[in-house]
């Protein structure tokens, strides 16, 4: 009998004649498995490191252009379209490369796939400020973006084999605090930079930062003891993949971890536009600043376990979703402390809740945990493309308003399916639990 759906709530298993995978899962990962690293076990706190800085490192690399697209465009004679392929180019391998490159994690090794792909990114982000030509900048963060693929569904997928299940939400949740300072690096540091010395040295002080990550991920990451490889089987691979989408509470962590990226993605692509605009009239160096709130994201996300532990995986996701409504409509006001408050709570919001959408990811799946995570990464980053679209469109069509509207839509989308998976949920322990009160 199939677990419980509780969309991102705590999975919680009916009575039955025989466990459910869930149940296996953690029952696997509980005492029976004394080498899995928690708090306060040797090789957590290396465990910790490695991956906070291999998150940084991904972010950094993965969105070093977006603030300099106007640099970029006047000494390459761009438009502001072209230049943004730097960009698009990067996220768009990445959301296309996560699946296959989780496939190769399963036979040749969670560890072995974040090495490489980081080690790779590395060496291309060193050569990106020597491109001669837009076309050459393209196609080097395309390489890049795609080799960046490799490291999200291995980390999760590394991190629900090796780490105790009740730590498993705080461990993913440094990693994601890494991605939120490894975003803000990407376009703060490369501001200030590209201003002194210009947009190639940028990119180069963004490659020698993501070296240095590098190099840290590669002496504190602890080994695989609990990995079994599998085999390179297309047709295995697309069982497992099609097992995954007719999960159905895998379905939902995917569009919520989607729908949370369309708010952030529409948010930060437009917020630009509209402070350098009347009633704020802030420079373009100030603006660009204003990605320091990535920092919060750094916390909230850190204390996504914490959360978890005292209001459960719905609760918390709850939170995470009245905190970023309450910054939408807060944004909306003409007062720069009230946007700079909202942006803060919208920020919390969301990566609080895409650290608890991703971890329920990585435990709901017992089997092909990489391609579960890859496809969770891919709709990540489709509801990162389609937010920034769609709030450039919304904001051109109806202002910061419309923009907002969109944001509210998405939010309203995850209080819809996590409502959806919670009526489920209920409606599947009324089915067994009598069946198993008979039995008894």
């Amino acid at each position: 009998m199939p677990p419980a759906s509780t969309g991102a709530s705590t999975l919680t298993v009916a009575a039955s004649p025989q466990p459910s995978p869930v149940a296996a899962a953690v029952a696997t990962a509980g005492p029976a498995a004394p080498d899995r690293l928690e708090p306060g076990r040797p090789g957590y706190r290396r465990m910790s490191f490695a991956l906070f800085a291999a998150g940084v490192a991904t972010f950094t690399l993965l969105y070093s252009t977006q603030a300099l697209l106007p640099a970029v465009s006047a000494s390459l004679g761009a438009t502001a379209g072209q230049a943004s392929w730097t960009v698009s180019a990067a996220t768009g391998a990445l959301a296309l490369c996560v699946l296959p490159m989780s496939a190769l994690s399963e036979r040749f090794g969670r560890r072995q796939m974040m090495t490489a792909s980081l080690t790779v990114a590395v060496l291309v982000g060193l050569l990106v400020p020597f491109a001669p030509s837009l076309g050459w900048l393209i196609a080097l963060r395309a390489v890049q973006g795609a080799a960046l693929a490799g490291l999200p569904a291995a980390a999760m997928a590394y991190l629900a084999e090796e780490v105790r299940p009740k730590a498993l939400v705080a461990a993913i949740g440094l990693f994601v605090a890494g991605n939120s300072i490894g975003g803000m690096s990407g376009r703060v540091l490369t501001g200030w930079v590209a201003q002194l010395w210009g947009w190639r040295a940028a990119l180069g002080a963004v490659g020698l930062l993501a070296l240095a990550c590098a190099v840290v991920f590669h002496f504190m990451i602890p080994r695989a003891r609990n990995f079994t490889p599998g085999s390179l089987n297309p047709k295995a691979l697309a069982k497992t993949v099609g097992g995954h989408l007719a999960d159905p509470l895998l379905l939902r962590l995917y569009a919520i971890g989607g729908l949370f990226m369309t708010v952030f993605g529409a948010v930060y692509t437009v917020i630009g536009y509209r402070l350098v605009e009347a009633p704020f009239n802030l420079p373009q160096g100030v603006v660009g600043s204003i990605f320091l709130v990535y920092l919060v994201g750094t916390v909230s996300s850190a204390t996504a376990g914490t959360l978890v532990a005292r209001l459960g995986r719905r609760g918390a996701l709850y939170l995470a979703v009245s905190a970023t409504a309450a910054g939408l409509l807060l944004s909306l006001a003409d007062r720069l402390a009230a946007v700079l408050l909202g942006l803060v709570l919208i920020t919390a919001g969301f990566f609080a809740g895409h650290a608890v959408a991703s971890s329920s990811v990585s435990r709901t799946a017992t089997k092909g945990r990489a391609q579960a995570s890859a496809l969770y990464q891919s709709a990540y980053y489709l509801g990162s493309s389609a937010g920034g679209t769609l709030g450039a469109v919304a904001f051109h069509s109806g202002g910061w308003a419309g923009t907002v509207s969109l944001g509210l839509l998405a939010v309203l989308g995850v209080v819809s399916i996590t409502l959806y998976g919670t009526r489920a949920a209920r409606t599947e322990r009324r089915r067994f639990v009598p069946a198993a009160s008979v039995q008894n």
